[in-house]
């Protein structure tokens, strides 16, 4: 598929499938931007990749909001010991930083893990970033709640040039397709092999289904050349 085509799909509010790069985690990630999430999409990520579900921001976002990674959080806690530091993740196997930051409920949520307000959590996140009339940290810290059931993910700062996980590279076709720098992410992953969803069967679906399929080392090219 195109890029064009990927494109198009994210601005329509529809699904692209992503593959990162064989060498990296190589999986496959259902992404949508986040301003159009519905309960359908997240039952869909749910059921057809089942994978964990994630938002994505990016790293301008976060530091307005004084977010900060997981792995810094639990680093600089003082109520973890030097045993329990020890469990830190320091670069996972697929050679990055985790991404992790905080996970959250919005407010006006109940447990927070139903489709709708997990579509909630994250389209009003998706709103929080437009909003320009307040200070953004005062609401966010208002309206949210941790911990909670969406996980955030925290793009790097330079995006591709520094890092070139899913994170960064659904918050990079945010850039380009002129939306919010805000995403719903999803592994696909395989209930026969108990694996991660092969990028045959990825691509099959993708066919099936309609949804654009995008190859993630044909982003970093693009990148390069912008």
């Amino acid at each position: 598929m195109s890029l064009d085509e990927a494109l198009s799909s994210l601005r329509r509010g529809d699904f692209i499938l992503l593959h990162d790069e064989g060498k990296r985690e190589n999986e496959v990630d259902m992404v949508i931007a986040a301003e159009f999430v519905t309960p359908k999409h997240i039952a869909r990520m749910r059921m057809d990749a089942g994978g964990l579900i994630c938002m994505s921001i990016n790293h301008a976002l976060a530091s307005s909001l004084g977010l900060d990674y997981m792995h810094e959080i639990l680093s600089n806690s003082q109520n973890f010991d030097v045993d329990l530091k020890k469990m830190i993740i320091g670069t996972a196997p697929y050679g990055d930083r985790p991404s992790f930051s905080i996970s959250i409920n919005h407010k006006n949520t109940f447990t927070g893990i139903t489709d709708k307000e997990r579509a909630f959590t994250i389209s009003e996140m998706a709103k929080l970033y437009k909003n320009e009339n307040s200070d953004k940290k005062i609401l966010f810290n208002s309206n949210f709640k941790t911990p909670g059931h969406v996980p955030l993910l925290i793009a790097s700062e330079g995006l591709l040039s520094n890092r070139l996980g899913h994170t960064e590279m659904s918050i990079y076709l945010m850039k380009l397709a002129g939306l919010s720098p805000v995403t719903a992410i999803c592994e696909m992953l395989d209930s026969q092999t108990f694996a991660a969803l092969s990028t045959d069967k990825a691509k099959k679906y993708a066919s099936d289904n309609a949804i654009p399929y995008f190859d993630g080392a044909e982003l970093v090219k693009i990148s390069k050349e912008h």
